[in-house]
C-alpha cells in the first residue's frame, strides 16, 4: 500500500488547506459583521434558525443513509447520499452567516447545569465544525482518487465527528429557541 498522494489528491491538497483555514476566519469575520451597520435597510432573518436546524437534522439523516447504502455496497447512491451532504452543509453554513448578518446574537437563558451542558454542547459542536472541514474534503477527495482503502480509513474518523456536528446543531437550537425574540 503506498503512502504517496495521487495526482488527485495533490491537485486538491492545497485548496483544502486553504478552505480549511479561510471558511472559519470568514465565518467568524461575518459573524461580527451587521449589516445595517453599514447603511443597509434588511429586515432580521429571523426565520432562518429553524430552517437550518432542520437542514443539520437533514445532515444526519442523510449522513446515516449514505453509511448504510456503502454497507450494502450500494457505492453511487453512497456518493449521492454524500454529495447531498456536502450541499447541505454548505446550505447551513450561508444560511447560518445569513442570519447573524441580519440579526443580534440570542444570549442564552438557562440556568444551572442546563447553562454548562448548553455551553459544552455548543464549544465541542463549534470546534468540531471547524475541523470537520478538512477531514470531509480529504475524505471526498481520497474517493474521487479511487483510494478507496484511504477514503474508507479516514471516513471511519469523520462519519461520527460530521454526525456530532450535525445532531449537536438540532440540538444547540432546541436549548436556545426559547429565547429567540421574533
Amino acid at each position: 500500500m503506498s503512502t504517496h498522494l495521487s495526482d488527485t489528491e495533490k491537485k486538491y491538497q492545497k485548496w483544502i488547506v486553504v478552505l480549511s483555514i479561510v471558511i472559519p476566519l470568514a465565518v467568524a469575520a461575518l459573524f461580527g459583521v451587521k449589516l445595517k451597520d453599514y447603511g443597509f435597510d434588511v429586515e432580521p432573518l429571523t426565520f432562518l434558525p429553524p430552517v437550518y436546524a432542520t437542514i443539520n437534522g437533514l445532515t444526519a439523516v442523510v449522513l446515516v443513509l449514505a453509511v448504510l447504502q456503502i454497507k450494502k455496497g450500494n457505492r453511487k447512491m453512497h456518493e449521492r447520499l454524500m454529495k447531498f451532504a456536502i450541499l447541505l452543509s454548505v446550505l447551513f453554513l450561508v444560511m447560518y452567516v445569513a442570519y447573524h448578518m441580519t440579526s443580534d446574537s440570542t444570549p442564552y437563558g438557562g440556568e444551572g447545569s442546563i447553562r454548562y451542558l448548553y455551553f459544552f454542547i455548543l464549544i465541542t459542536h463549534i470546534v468540531l465544525s471547524i475541523a470537520i472541514i478538512p477531514l470531509v474534503l480529504f475524505t471526498y477527495v481520497r474517493a474521487l482518487a479511487e483510494r478507496f482503502d484511504k477514503h474508507k480509513k479516514l471516513a471511519k474518523i469523520t462519519f461520527p465527528i460530521w454526525l456530532y456536528v450535525a445532531v449537536t446543531g438540532v440540538v444547540v437550537y432546541l436549548m436556545i429557541s426559547p429565547y429567540y425574540v421574533h
